[in-house]
């Protein structure tokens, strides 16, 4: 029997906007109060600890993909580099936070439409995101593109509108200039807590690998992409993060935790008010751009994280017949988008903070996997390519920085977070143990040759 395949359409752009509107430009708005208040008033400090991360992490991805394109990204990388026990394991901490980004963009949706809307409840949006969403991907990706692009474009233009803005009216002293950038020795435990929990907006760059089955020319697209995809949204973070900051230069009015979660609003308020282009208007404008961009990371999480339950049903942890299953004539794996589809119905109740605490655990866990993948299959299973100075920085040196810092962040992740993804890890392997019988068993996976077989047929289209 032929193995499922699907189609190679995809291209840098595709995927780096794939990638930005899985992020959401205006994300940075999302965790905006919570971050400057860890931060003392610091944000840009906290983004670019986070970004020198991701950039290290981003070219063991890249490193990764090339090596072995499959859809699983830091599950397959885990699974054919450490074994099946640890791959699983790696696969399993993953999914919490591929599996609570669509409930993410579910709950906000939720929550902002029913504030501009009272008389219509909140469950009721949920609930038609979530259905026109898994209508969407299950056509196909292609068809999704164009809307995400649409989508990133009117989130562009409010940013570009609101930099324009923040410049009229807002104090221009070297002071205030530098007071974001400025962090005193006591703010380092708050700043690394923060670009803890700001792992969240990066979250994209690496869903880009999970799509390694539907790229042309893979082992060139997808690190170009990850890449592209993680300067142009680390520049706009930097920058959003940074005139923020300057505008509304009081954090210490966020400090309530009811204060949090609209800080953001009193930002663009006062924006809209100190450069007389009206408040309540720039207001509107942004929760416009910004649900939008929300609905369009809906779309592009659940995508993602379907593919990595589709690899993890073609190597068997998962029931084959529901997840390594491919529409006859989309070629998307529909019942896989189905299963997301009704877990996401979790939505309709569960508390944003709930969610949020439940992400950025499982990232880091994947990431910092993702580059020990890098140092063991480049250096140990292809040691004598590699014995020279650029095969060590490349990957040895570059990949145990990325390590290093991931584990950094990991251990700074508040104690709600840790609980969370210490209890699903140990579920995790409550499940493997059932599957194997105690270990009796061993655990299922794809076969290497099948893995060739799948690389092979990439070569020969590419």
């Amino acid at each position: 029997m032929t193995n499922p395949a699907m189609n190679r359409v995809l291209t840098t752009p595709i995927l780096i906007v794939f990638g930005l509107a899985y992020m959401v430009p205006l994300g940075i708005f999302t965790t905006y109060g919570q971050v400057t208040v860890l931060s003392h008033g610091h944000l840009p400090i906290a983004y670019i600890i986070t970004l020198v991360m991701i950039f290290f992490t981003a070219l063991s991805y890249c490193r990764m993909s090339t090596f072995l394109p499959l859809s699983g990204s830091a599950y397959s990388y885990t699974q054919r580099t450490f074994g099946p026990v640890i791959g699983f394991s790696i696969g399993w901490v993953q999914i919490l936070d591929y599996l609570f980004l669509p409930i993410v963009n579910y709950v906000v949706l939720g929550l902002y439409l029913h504030e501009a809307f009272p008389a219509i409840p909140a469950w009721s949006f949920i609930l038609g995101a979530l259905i026109s969403v898994t209508a969407l991907n299950y056509i196909g990706v292609r068809l999704i593109t164009p809307i995400n692009l649409f989508l990133i474009a009117l989130q562009v233009v409010f940013i570009g509108l609101f930099i324009l803005l923040s410049f009229n009216g807002t104090d221009l002293s070297p002071s205030n200039l530098i007071e974001p950038l400025n962090p005193t020795g006591n703010d380092m435990a708050g700043l690394l807590s923060g670009a803890a929990v700001l792992c969240l907006a990066f979250l994209g760059f690496d869903a880009i690998a999970t799509m390694a089955e539907e790229t042309k020319n893979a082992s060139k697209t997808l690190p170009r992409a990850i890449m592209l995809t993680v300067a142009i949204a680390g520049g706009i973070f930097l920058i959003v993060s940074f005139v923020s900051n300057i505008s509304y230069p009081q954090w210490q009015d966020f400090i309530p935790i009811d204060r949090q979660d609209t800080a953001s609003l009193d930002v663009i308020n006062r924006v809209g008010e100190n450069s007389g282009f009206g408040g309540k208007l720039l207001s509107d404008l942004f929760l416009a751009a910004y649900l939008t961009g929300v609905y369009a990371s809906a779309m592009t999480s659940q995508t993602s994280v379907s593919r990595i339950l589709f690899a993890m049903g073609r190597e068997g942890v998962l029931p084959r017949k529901v997840f390594y299953n491919l529409h006859p004539k989309f070629h998307t794996p529909h019942l896989a988008l189905i299963c997301v589809a009704a877990f996401s119905l979790i939505a309709l109740f569960i508390p944003l903070n709930l969610v949020v605490s439940m992400i950025s655990f499982g990232a880091l866990v994947a990431f910092t996997s993702v580059n020990a993948c890098v140092i063991k299959s480049h250096l140990f299973t292809q040691a004598k390519e590699n014995y020279n100075l650029k095969g060590f920085l490349s990957y040895g040196l570059l990949p145990l920085i990325g390590m290093c810092l991931t584990i950094w962040l990991w251990i700074n992740l508040d104690s709600h977070a840790m609980t969370i993804g210490l209890i699903w890890f140990a579920l995790g392997m409550s499940y493997l143990i059932y599957i194997t019988k105690f270990f009796k068993q061993p655990v299922p996976e794809i076969g290497h040759d099948e893995i060739d077989e799948i690389i092979r047929a990439r070569e020969e289209d590419e």
